[in-house]
């Protein structure tokens, strides 16, 4: 990987299987709109960004080599090699289709409260909804971090607010698991930092502590919030990826890396029944 700055604009070039459309347009993270340019703006860690693809790499505004190195350098997994995590999947005849058709889906290292509290809101829930949602807490709570950008509001904030202060947000059911999550969080009864080291039925055990928590949100959290690439959520799409291909079990080949593999499969199957 390659890193030049100038005065407006950071270019990282040199890494291999990142899609920039793919990623953030997969349905992983719901802070991110692509502009009439061309350009994806978004939030995260309290940080606004706008980045492009072309040739040459991607290209990122509006940020600092400092937020490169601590926000996005891990936010995009930029250290990770995907080529030779795809070498292995190939192992699979399904996983080896996936990767062929869309090699650049990689998976974003998002802030453990923002993820958790993003799943909770994605519960029956289609993905215009879920952003919309998501976007008027934002704006609502969350600090203005310059123009019409805003952080993802802290754990603390939320548990101070009450099911009438959540209601123009319009998030239906949803607001008193957003509730409970933020009050368990602010106590100290889940402690989100600890979860990226626990052994993994230990991590979705304390997440599913809260109202409203059960194995497909603990799962996405998981796997996009705290790093845990061993985390496995299951849809409908990735169940009846399982009951077709996959009968006996997942591929050996994707041992540690099941998040990511899921990720492949899960879009590749997606676009295939809707094309």
């Amino acid at each position: 990987m390659n890193i030049a700055e100038n005065k407006e604009t950071i270019l990282i070039s040199g890494v291999k299987c990142f899609d920039l459309d793919l990623t953030l347009g997969c349905g992983q993270a719901f802070r991110w709109q692509k502009t009439e340019n061309g350009r994806w703006r978004g939030v995260a860690f309290g940080k606004a960004l706008a980045i492009s693809q072309n040739a040459d790499g991607n290209l990122l505004f509006d940020t600092s080599a400092g937020d490169f190195e601590q926000i996005w350098r891990g936010y995009f997994d930029l250290d990770r090699d995907y080529s030779l995590l795809c070498e292995g999947f190939c192992a699979d005849n399904a996983l080896k289709t996936a990767v062929e058709q869309f090699p650049g889906i990689r998976i974003l290292r998002q802030e453990p409260w923002e993820a958790l509290c993003s799943f909770i809101i994605s519960q029956n829930n289609n993905i215009p909804r879920i952003k919309g949602i998501i976007e008027r807490l934002c704006t609502a709570f969350g600090e203005n971090i310059g123009g019409d950008s805003f952080a993802f509001p802290t754990a603390r904030t939320i548990a101070n607010l009450s099911a009438d202060d959540l209601a123009p947000i319009r998030a239906g059911f949803r607001a008193k698991y957003i509730l409970d999550a933020a009050a368990k969080v602010v106590s100290g009864e889940i402690a989100l930092e600890n979860l990226a080291e626990m052994p993994l039925d230990e991590a979705r055990g304390e997440l599913m502590k809260m109202k409203g928590v059960g194995l497909k949100v603990a799962e996405c959290a998981l796997l996009y919030g705290c790093g845990r690439h061993d985390a496995f959520p299951v849809d409908v799409w990735v169940k009846r990826i399982m009951e077709e291909l996959y009968p006996a079990g997942f591929p050996a080949c994707a041992a540690g890396a099941q998040g990511i593999a899921q990720q492949y499969l899960f879009h590749w199957r997606r676009t295939q029944r809707s094309g």
